[in-house]
């Protein structure tokens, strides 16, 4: 941490929550567990967890997220990125503070890009944390990699919209709570590629809206969901297009690139907590008369999983310093780069753990299955590695596009 020094108050938050993560997150969990089970509803909102948020706010750990002062403390990316990082060693703490995605990347869409009506009805409540959000782009039946190529349609008809079309993996769509969806479609298929999309706001329970299956990922049924939802000629009043008509390609760019490295500063957070199960498991446990933490490829896992996850912390911080002095557009490329580093290099380190907990390790009893499916699935969401590794050659490729261009020039063409 001493390239990127804390400020004050941000050192003040990292002690205040890593003290509630020892007095009430991590004692909430086995509580949390139990509730969900006796519950026997997968989306069941479990009692725990409001208690927690209430706790939470009365402490001050709330809207941690927000860069608006307005709506929260107004922490700048570096000095968020270290309390992410601790709120991502629980599966529960997100939530528990009001920094869960979706829902963080919805305020900041409606904080930007929404009516004084979008900000009363559904900003206030979802600062609140006493509504869900989700949101709606990804679509079953075209390579969503591509946001171009999203195909449910807008038709203007008069003062509304006319939304027809399919969506899926639309996360935190099952959550009891969800109320609203901000949905990506297209409005002009005849206008500039990147100008054909929009974005509506659109209540989960306009008719027409039919959540058909949440989805699993890796066998879990996620409390929150990954909803298959049907667009059936579900009409929404022109006044809840976000922006303007044709602004639905930047408003996701200016969505996924906070949201991007906030999943890499809790993906680091996961990291650490399985580092840490991975060691206290190494001292536990004996094989053939001695601890297998005095095996020599234990302590390679050991030490290699701690250089891995100091150099994806170091680029996360460098991105989140980018972020804030140069702008999401210059920090483009360390974005793209930790995106892809940091879900992989968390992956390695919990496989580590996994295997060093053996049978146990993929059981329901500890929580590295659980982080292991939640991490490849982030090697998906919010654009697949392939497209960070693509942004990142582009952009490494154009450095050279004049100095090559220049050598043909003087040199001509070979026959």
């Amino acid at each position: 941490m001493s390239l990127f020094v804390l400020s004050e108050r941000a050192q003040k938050y990292r002690a205040d929550l890593l003290d509630f993560m020892d007095s009430h997150i991590y004692p909430a969990e086995p509580v949390y567990e139990q509730q969900m089970r006796d519950s026997g509803d997968p989306h069941f909102q479990p009692p725990i967890l409001e208690e927690l948020k209430a706790e939470a706010r009365q402490r001050g750990l709330w809207n941690l997220f927000h860069p608006h002062p307005e709506w929260g403390p107004g922490l700048s990316n570096l000095e968020y990125a270290p309390l992410a990082e601790i709120m991502g060693r629980s599966f529960i703490a997100p939530e528990a503070f009001n920094c869960n995605a979706p829902d963080t990347g919805n305020m900041e869409v409606l904080t930007l890009f929404g009516s004084d009506e979008h900000k009363e009805k559904y900003l206030k409540p979802l600062l609140d944390g006493t509504i869900a959000s989700a949101f709606a782009m990804t679509e079953p039946q075209v390579a969503s990699s591509d946001a171009t190529n999203v195909e449910l349609s807008m038709v203007r008809d008069g003062e509304e919209y006319v939304l027809n079309g399919r969506k899926w993996f639309a996360s935190n769509a099952m959550h009891a709570n969800c109320k609203v969806l901000i949905v990506m479609g297209k409005t002009d298929p005849h206008a500039a590629a990147h100008r054909q999309q929009s974005m509506m706001v659109v209540p989960i329970d306009a008719p027409g809206v039919t959540v058909l299956r949440g989805l699993q990922v890796f066998g879990y049924q996620d409390r929150e969901g990954h909803a298959e939802i049907d667009f059936d000629d579900v009409r929404v009043p022109a006044k809840d297009v976000l922006k303007g008509e044709g602004e639905g390609f930047a408003i996701s760019q200016a969505r996924l690139g906070p949201g991007r490295i906030h999943h890499c500063m809790r993906s680091i957070g996961m990291a650490e907590r399985a580092l840490e199960l991975m060691c206290k498991r190494a001292r536990s446990r004996s094989t053939f008369g001695k601890p297998i933490s005095e095996n020599a490829n234990i302590q390679d896992w050991i030490a290699e999983s701690r250089i891995e996850i100091e150099m994806i912390r170091l680029l996360t911080l460098k991105a989140a310093y980018l972020m804030d002095t140069a702008g999401n557009k210059q920090a483009r490329t360390e974005i793209a780069a930790i995106k892809v580093a940091a879900p992989n290099i968390a992956l390695k380190v919990v496989d580590r753990a996994i295997q060093v907990h053996g049978a146990g390790g993929v059981s329901e009893d500890f929580p590295l299955a659980l982080a292991w499916a939640h991490l490849r699935t982030l090697r998906l969401a919010d654009g697949p590695d392939e497209v960070h590794k693509r942004a990142i050659a582009r952009q490494e490729l154009g450095k050279y596009r004049a100095e090559v261009s220049a050598e043909s020039n003087g040199r001509g063409v070979l026959a």
